[in-house]
């Protein structure tokens, strides 16, 4: 996978191509402070009031006041676009959506009906961190990373119906397997996304060994029909009871938690024995 494939990838790229055949967005440029406040740690969400909220320790006359960040300007852009929109969006960056963190959500979903809802999501996903610092991660050119303008993107939010969604993979511009697609109850066929063709991408029912090498891509026809080069190979569940686990799944978990479990981090399992030693030793 080449950055200049994920380049092309991104979501203000192809959408001025496609804009007839997918669904109504707008693109807002991400202002640097914004990024900042996306890539701290701390804890603080806008709280999109125009009394900002602030907290002070009890006892302590001299204390500051901690006050969750204010972005006016950029505030008024997402709920005027949000507003063009219907309502609800759903929100991404350049590439990523924030799919590893609507648990945390108060309605368990990427549904946002202001910038308070996207800060939540966005501060939580792993997938919005690597879209800020690492996008070109999984790219094999040693050549220097393009520079890159983030933009928030908002998506009219549409309820989709997750069997009804395909995607479909492309090498060397020809379909070898049945990007993004929706088929709604009405037979039109909707672009939902473009992603590069690379490990960053779930190949879901493939793999990606499959895909690069064209090995097993092979179609159920008899003897004497079309060869498996001459048309795509389609895969689905062939069960109506089939359940794929989500891949979301592990987001839920602190990775502390997550480290100390598989014990990869060798530090924080001697810390955690210890703790319980103590803890033993107490009682």
């Amino acid at each position: 996978m080449k950055k200049e494939q994920v380049v092309h990838c991104q979501f203000s790229v192809w959408y001025p191509l496609f804009r007839a055949v997918t669904i109504r967005s707008v693109i807002l440029p991400l202002p640097e402070n914004v990024k900042e406040y996306l890539l701290d740690d701390g804890t603080l969400v806008v709280s999109g009031r125009e009394d900002p909220p602030s907290h002070a320790q009890e006892g302590n006359d001299d204390a500051e006041e901690i006050q969750a960040p204010e972005f006016p300007e950029f505030t008024a852009k997402v709920q005027e676009a949000i507003s063009s929109l219907g309502g609800s969006v759903f929100p991404k960056l350049n590439w990523s959506a924030p799919r590893d963190a609507y648990w945390i959500a108060m309605n368990s979903s990427l549904k946002c009906k202001a910038l308070s809802d996207i800060f939540l999501l966005f501060k939580s996903s792993d997938f919005i961190t690597r879209d800020l610092t690492q996008p070109f991660i999984h790219c094999t050119d040693d050549s220097p990373d393009p520079s890159l303008d983030y933009e928030l993107v908002l998506r009219k939010w549409c309820e989709l119906i997750p069997g009804a969604e395909f995607r479909c993979f492309v090498k060397e511009n020809k379909l070898i397997v049945v990007f993004d697609v929706y088929r709604d109850s009405r037979g039109r066929t909707w672009l939902i996304d473009f992603n590069p063709f690379g490990e960053v991408t779930d190949s879901l029912l493939f793999t990606w060994e499959e895909l690069t090498s064209g090995k097993n891509l092979k179609g159920d026809h008899g003897e004497g029909e079309a060869t498996e080069q001459d048309y795509p190979v389609f895969r689905c569940t062939n069960s109506k009871v089939t359940v794929q686990p989500s891949p979301y799944l592990s987001y839920r978990l602190p990775k502390d938690f997550v480290d100390l479990s598989t014990g990869e981090d060798v530090h924080k399992l001697i810390d955690f024995l210890k703790l319980v030693r103590s803890n033993e030793n107490n009682f």
